[in-house]
């Protein structure tokens, strides 16, 4: 990076005050400032970033954006009327300005950050790639990412999350993408958006800043992502079914060792066998985002192969733990009935006993008893051995298991009770699914579960 900060004031609209110096890296974060650094400080529930001005300074910032006036600050500042609109905008500039740079932005209901991390790992076998860290994906996290990016970099792969309509807008104005990946419409927020519908168009919006005839990747087994087939040019459906642009076969499981498939790409002419280290068969259509966007940008089939079966994911998402007692399948970050039903299926393809731990899933609206419910009788269905449900809406998830019959079935309103009495619920020997929403913070019961040896 390389701005002055004359040039980033007058084009954020914002107020100089101060000498004119080269900027070189942006934080919003007092305690991690870089070299040449412009702080930003943000409001949040707790703590106001103002009152650590001071701070950043005496860290080394050489200048600050501000919403007050400050008579003696030490370095020189650009006054803006809100901080937070002044990160995306500073953001937003940087990137017009990057002009060699192709970026690839991934939103859908589930499934985000594993194709963020194995498309980025595709990618990085051919380009200097920038991927989103973790899951920051909002209105502070992209603008955040597109500060990591140098010169040099070629492409960023850069995950796009929302709760509400025009948050995706407001990101892709931002990123301005030059590909995009839609994962899936499920049913995640349906409470703010009313809808598949509206998640669907919600969604729809990262295309708003792109070229019409710009590469848009979408999962074409997802029922609401085909109906708009017709609404947008260029687009790449992948699918299990053979008639797809991007299809894969030969799918075999290989319980938590991973899964293998077959990727059918450029009309058949090319075929890529992966052995794909992340179990699930929801995987495949990941790989299938990843081999899509590869090739669209020019990698060969070996590279492609390579960063598929290289890939690590982001921790907390289909994280395999061992301990002597317990194969642990670590899928804590965040939950809802479609990621929940996909963690259910990884268990149901592992030898010996097998045992969920599953908790709340939030932002589902006044449909949530039923989503719960229906993820309790599921589990059943599957053949799952053990079923324990935790939290207030999963006594949901345990009358819909009850109601099945045929597997063990334990309730408890918080994880704090769980623990308490975990020894007269979990069987010696088995593999363990522990999936809930972030709010739940069952990283606890991970941390238990790995102390019981």
């Amino acid at each position: 990076m390389k701005l002055t900060l004359k040039e980033i004031a007058e084009n954020i609209g914002g107020t100089l005050r101060g000498i004119d110096v080269e900027i070189n890296s942006i934080s919003r974060d007092s305690r991690d400032i870089g070299e040449n650094c412009l702080y930003i400080p943000l409001k949040g529930d707790k703590f106001d970033g103002h009152d650590f001005i001071s701070n950043a300074c005496a860290e080394g910032a050489v200048a600050v954006v501000t919403e007050r006036e400050y008579e003696h600050c030490p370095v020189s500042s650009i006054v803006v009327k809100d901080t937070k609109v002044a990160l995306g905008d500073i953001a937003r500039y940087y990137r017009q300005k990057l002009t060699n740079l192709k970026v690839v932005a991934i939103t859908g209901s589930v499934g985000k950050t594993t194709t963020k991390d194995i498309v980025a790992s595709v990618l990085s076998r051919h380009f200097k790639t920038v991927k989103t860290q973790g899951n920051y994906n909002n209105d502070i996290g992209v603008p955040l990412t597109i500060f990591n990016i140098e010169d040099d970099t070629e492409v960023a792969v850069i995950e796009m999350g929302m709760n509400h309509f025009d948050e995706i807008d407001y990101l892709s104005s931002i990123a301005k993408p030059d590909i995009a990946i839609i994962t899936n419409i499920g049913v995640s927020h349906i409470e703010n958006l009313g809808s598949r519908n509206g998640i669907l168009k919600a969604k729809c919006e990262i295309f708003n800043h792109m070229a019409e005839d710009s590469y848009k990747v979408l999962n074409g087994d997802d029922d609401m992502l085909v109906t708009v087939a017709r609404k947008y040019k260029n687009l790449c459906y992948c699918s299990l079914n053979e008639f797809a642009e991007v299809h894969a076969d030969n799918v075999v499981e290989k319980g938590l060792e991973g899964i293998s498939c077959t990727i059918f790409l450029d009309d058949n002419t090319v075929e890529i066998p992966v052995d794909i280290p992340v179990p699930g068969k929801h995987m495949v259509h990941n790989a299938m985002y990843a081999a899509a966007v590869g090739r669209k940008l020019g990698l060969s089939p070996e590279e492609i192969k390579n960063g598929i079966e290289c890939f690590h994911p982001t921790a907390m998402r289909m994280d395999i733990i061992e301990t002597d007692r317990f194969s642990i399948i670590n899928d804590v970050y965040n939950a809802n009935p479609q990621s929940v039903k996909a963690g259910i299926d990884v268990l149901a393809s592992c030898e010996g006993t097998t045992c969920c731990i599953l908790g709340d899933m939030f932002e589902l609206g006044d449909d949530a008893p039923r989503y719960h419910a229906e993820v309790g009788r599921y589990a059943v269905h599957k053949g799952i051995d053990y079923v324990v449900c935790i939290g207030e809406l999963s006594e949901n998830m345990y009358e819909g298991a009850i109601s099945m019959g045929g597997s063990e079935v334990a309730y408890f309103k918080t994880k704090e009770e769980f623990i308490e009495d975990i020894e007269n619920i979990l069987p010696e020997k088995a593999t363990i699914l522990v999936k809930a929403s972030r709010g739940m913070h069952f990283e606890k019961i991970i941390e238990k579960l790995r102390s019981e040896e």
